[in-house]
């Protein structure tokens, strides 16, 4: 049984069957539709992942830029606001410093000025919120012996004792809040060295 090939197809008298007219044709075209449609499918899903990963991206952006802003925000130092207990109906009342003589009135508009100053330049941010708190209750405690020492002027009456004792409560005030500037200069350059030691 075993024949040779060559042999086989040169005695093969059968011939293919003719294929009728336009059929390559419609086959090319059937072919082309098939493709077009493939492609427009893929190009289509292309664009709608495509734009997703637009819609992605840029929530990634925009929520990054709201956190890094909010903590930015929020380690910012808030200003202290200085309060003033005594309203301006008991003020008109009481007898100041100010009230007894024109040099206590400078003295006592000089301290009161720088006191306000001061307070209005300090900031606190949480690294030093404990140190600015302490020196608060201590400023708070010279306060209300301000106001102690003030109503003992209007009861007693101006005595050098009083006014002296008023003018080194101003004076210890303001030397209260160098010292916590003072004090948070320091503890700023020791957080700036130890950075930059760590950079290095």
């Amino acid at each position: 049984m075993a024949q040779d090939i060559r042999d086989l197809l040169k005695n093969d008298t059968e011939q293919s069957p003719l294929l009728p007219n336009g059929h390559e044709a419609r086959f090319e075209d059937k072919l082309k539709a098939a493709f077009s449609e493939e492609k427009q499918t893929e190009a289509t899903t292309k664009k709608d992942t495509f734009f997703w990963m637009k819609i992605a991206a840029m929530i990634v952006v925009v929520c990054s830029v709201c956190y890094f802003g909010y903590v930015s925000l929020e380690d910012e130092p808030k200003p202290i606001i200085a309060e003033v207990p005594t309203t301006v109906e008991e003020n008109a009342n009481q007898i100041s410093l100010g009230d007894i003589s024109p040099n206590l009135k400078k003295m006592e508009d000089f301290y009161t000025n720088g006191i306000n100053v001061q307070l209005a330049s300090l900031a606190d941010s949480k690294e030093n919120k404990e140190l600015v708190d302490g020196y608060l209750i201590r400023f708070k405690e010279l306060d209300t012996e301000y106001a102690r020492l003030t109503k003992e002027l209007n009861e007693v009456g101006p005595t050098e004792e009083t006014i002296n004792a008023l003018i080194d409560n101003l004076k210890l005030r303001l030397e209260l809040l160098f010292k916590l500037k003072n004090k948070l200069k320091e503890l700023k350059n020791q957080e700036n060295e130890q950075f930059n030691s760590i950079q290095s």
